[in-house]
């Protein structure tokens, strides 16, 4: 059994196989998207293949679709070059159940994945912006690739090319989109949806900033007209929809590789590009997932509600990230990040079978996050958080790790933890100083970044942009010394950006560096401290 349309015509072996297989025509998919193009996604991805494809394919099969998703890459030409064209563009979908078993199903909605960086693949995108059917521009390029500047404020080299250059021949995303969209302005303005699908707060807002910075920089330079610019930020034109996403995707698993070859399935194994992109011709994930997506497309859409995708308005959305990111998933995940590498898990689900990170999360989630959530009204708070710790978390069968989950932590803290304790401050009845597992989470991520585990043995840390400023903050802090701490947290913890709140205001800084004090103790205290707290 080969994954590309020859090789699906043997269709009893691949249901034989319990391989799901579409319904529609795929040839007639991809003629009418040639003809008449709908869709077209930036970001190549696993999350793309088996998550937004996947929506695709079920209009497709319902009958609510003739045209398939046209998936463009800006960074990586190898994931379309090796993994695409030999597969002609399919996927084989692998959902991890939490029970064991694995749903298989092979997605066939992406018409074929276009390289930004080949002359033809340029001058074919062309083409397909200035047709008139074209209704949306979606993107999992993750956030940094609507950056346009680094941490200090600079415009990156990528950016600073294109923006010097003008729209002939862009590098960077955001100049691509404005180049492309250059060309159906020119071609007739027909408008148009750009929606991020990114995992980031008020994404629809990041990818327009960058794809108007650089066409007002063109503007400057003569490359582009004033009506250019006009139209790119009329949202009555060139809509922006902010979104909501969440699947957890990891990279692909050598246990489920062996398991499809063991049923018959070839050339199923991974690849790994000059660019380090782990990708294999199949995407394993969990099942549940969740899209919100802003309803504001000038040139009409597909009926993604057909297709489980939850259309509203932008404050719902907004209320939806802010539910996830601050309260149901996200801190929790940071929390059993920082503490998991400490105490020698390497896995997520590990960890949900230890008592006291249970209890951890369960408290921040529950009894500190859920009285001052964000409830968005089409998705309840509670029962999110129930599928997160009774479901997700615990799947044994996704091959999460603790160490991914820690990277980049001091970009992620002011929202997954900081956001709950302004509400606590907002709030005349609560009292922020009464947290504990919140506080419990900080300590031990400042705990963690001494780069040594609870066995009293050197750890690595994850890749974070704050991280040698923060070790060189914390440098001579020694476990079982208390005194070689001194003062060394106080400006860390004073630091109201990097916490999104003042933590002195919030009567917060104190408990902390207590809770510091015992994590470092010496051997076994990580356990200890929060067994005490936990307890309580």
């Amino acid at each position: 059994m080969i994954l590309n349309y020859n090789g699906i015509q043997d269709r009893a072996s691949w249901e034989s196989a319990g391989v799901k297989l579409p319904k529609h025509d795929w040839k007639a998919m991809c003629a009418e998207t040639a003809e008449n193009p709908v869709w077209v996604h930036f970001g190549a991805g696993n999350i793309f293949r088996i998550f937004i494809a996947g929506i695709q394919q079920r209009l497709l099969d319902q009958g609510d679709a003739k045209a398939g998703i046209i998936a463009v890459e800006t960074f990586d030409n190898e994931v379309i070059e090796k993994i695409y064209r030999p597969h002609d563009s399919m996927t084989l979908a692998v959902s991890l159940l939490s029970d064991g078993g694995i749903d298989k199903s092979v997605v066939a909605s992406i018409a074929k994945g276009v390289v930004v960086g080949d002359a033809d693949g340029w001058d074919e995108l062309k083409a397909i912006f200035k047709k008139p059917s074209l209704q949306m521009l979606s993107f999992t390029i993750t956030e940094k690739g609507y950056a346009l500047r680094d941490m200090q404020g600079a415009l990156t080299p990528v950016a600073k090319a294109d923006i010097e250059t003008g729209p002939f021949h862009p590098r960077h995303a955001m100049g691509v989109v404005a180049a492309l969209l250059l060309e159906r302005f020119n071609a007739g303005r027909t408008p148009i949806a750009v929606v991020s699908m990114d995992n980031c707060s008020h994404n629809g807002e990041k990818l327009r900033a960058g794809v108007t910075e650089i066409a007002r920089e063109w503007q400057a330079r003569g490359f582009v007209s004033p009506g250019f610019v006009r139209w790119l930020e009329d949202e009555a034109q060139v809509s922006f929809p902010w979104s909501m996403i969440d699947k957890i995707t990891p990279r692909p698993a050598e246990a489920v590789e062996k398991q499809l070859e063991a049923l018959g399935i070839e050339d199923m194994a991974p690849i790994v590009t000059a660019k380090h992109t782990y990708i294999a011709p199949f995407v394993n994930a969990e099942a549940p997932q969740y899209l919100v997506i802003e309803d504001r497309f000038p040139n009409g859409r597909p009926a993604l509600e057909k297709s489980g995708v939850y259309m509203t308005d932008r404050d719902t959305v907004n209320m939806t990230e802010r539910m996830k990111v601050t309260t149901c998933l996200n801190p929790l995940h940071t929390a059993l990040a920082v503490y998991g590498c400490l105490l020698g898990y390497e896995k997520i689900c590990d960890e949900m079978k230890d008592q006291e990170l249970v209890k951890l999360i369960r408290r921040i989630g529950y009894v500190e996050g859920l009285p001052v959530v964000t409830d968005p009204g089409i998705l309840s708070p509670k029962a999110f958080i129930d599928e997160v710790v009774e479901k997700r978390f615990p799947n044994p069968f996704m091959p999460d790790t603790p160490q991914r989950i820690a990277c980049d932590t001091s970009q992620k803290i002011p929202i997954r933890f900081g956001e709950t304790i302004k509400s606590y401050m907002a709030d005349p009845e609560r009292d922020p100083a009464t947290l504990t597992a919140i506080p419990l989470a900080i300590a031990g991520w400042l705990r963690y970044l001494l780069g040594v585990d609870d066995d009293g043995e050197a750890m690595p840390v994850s890749p974070d942009p704050m991280l040698k400023t923060l070790q060189d903050a914390l440098d001579g802090i020694k476990l079982g010394d208390a005194d070689s701490v001194g003062d060394k947290l106080a400006p860390i913890l004073a630091n109201a950006n990097l916490f999104g709140v003042d933590l002195r205001a919030a009567g917060l800084d104190g408990k902390i560096k207590v809770m510091f004090g015992k994590l470092i103790a010496g051997k076994g205290a990580v356990r200890r401290t929060l067994k005490a707290y936990l307890d309580q």
